[in-house]
């Protein structure tokens, strides 16, 4: 039996939360914690057997810590699951890509990040076709313009999405500048590049699109091995339209396969 942490209690937390506290064999919820206490008691309410409510470094008296809050406190909850030798299951990918010193130090310690597949599909085929010569990998995201409202790329160059009547192209770099532009938009993009031929080389298109109302990624790889496309399109959580409703879903699916006896896939 694992112990598990929870830190953040928004649209992916609380999800995880409540499946937990349902019951998931051989997982125990043992904690939570976010930013606002009080509000964080509230959506607690309710539960079977609500866990304690703790400080965001806490969460590291658990087997699992589970990171589902803003970008803004990732480091705060990676950095005292890592130092405790944990096992570390990050939502916020994107802000992991800038914080490769975590990596290091939790070969140090013993400790463990598992990044979940997340909103994407086909991570397992670009791990294997990355450990082969890889020419390129590309992703292109299409988002209702409200899913991007508000991040730092689109403020700091004053985009205004809000009022577009067709898809615009928002953003073309490569994962590195896509995460640090988009926090709460493209952890998709750094799964990604984590999986395949890192933050660099690995390119992103950004698109807001009034004409669509799921967040829609597609993904395209030139390797030795194979190539391939793939498309996906996941439909927006009501609470976070930021947040695709499979997110939660991928990440109680890893939780799972931590301790299933039986693991499908790479």
């Amino acid at each position: 039996m694992k112990t598990v942490a929870v830190g953040g209690l928004g649209a992916i937390g609380l999800k995880l939360v409540q499946a937990l506290d349902a019951g998931v064999e051989g997982l125990t919820l043992i904690a939570a914690g976010a930013r606002d206490q009080e509000k964080a008691q509230a959506r607690l309410q309710g539960l079977r057997a609500p866990p304690r409510l703790v400080s965001l470094p806490e969460l590291a008296e658990a087997d699992i810590v589970v990171e589902a809050a803003p970008a803004s406190v990732f480091e705060t909850i990676a950095s005292a699951a890592i130092e405790a030798g944990r096992i570390f299951v990050p939502a916020s990918v994107g802000a992991l890509l800038p914080r490769m010193h975590l990596v290091h130090r939790a070969k140090e310690t013993g400790a463990r990040i598992i990044v979940p597949t997340g909103a994407l599909l086909g991570l397992d085929a670009v791990r294997a076709a990355a450990e082969g010569p890889v020419d390129s990998v590309t992703i292109e995201s299409r988002k209702p313009p409200r899913g991007l409202e508000g991040a730092p790329y689109l403020v700091h160059h004053g985009i205004d999405v809000s009022n577009i009547n067709s898809a615009q192209r928002v953003f073309e770099g490569n994962a590195f500048d896509a995460a640090a532009g988009f926090p709460a938009n493209v952890n998709v993009a750094a799964a990604l590049a984590l999986a395949g031929i890192g933050p660099i080389r690995t390119r992103v298109e950004i698109w807001a699109d009034p004409a669509v109302t799921r967040n829609i990624h597609t993904i395209r790889v030139e390797a030795e091995a194979a190539r391939f496309t793939m498309t996906i399109e996941n439909v927006p959580s009501e609470e976070n339209p930021r947040t695709g409703k499979i997110t939660a879903l991928s990440m109680l699916a890893c939780l799972r396969g931590l301790v299933s006896t039986l693991k499908v896939g790479s």
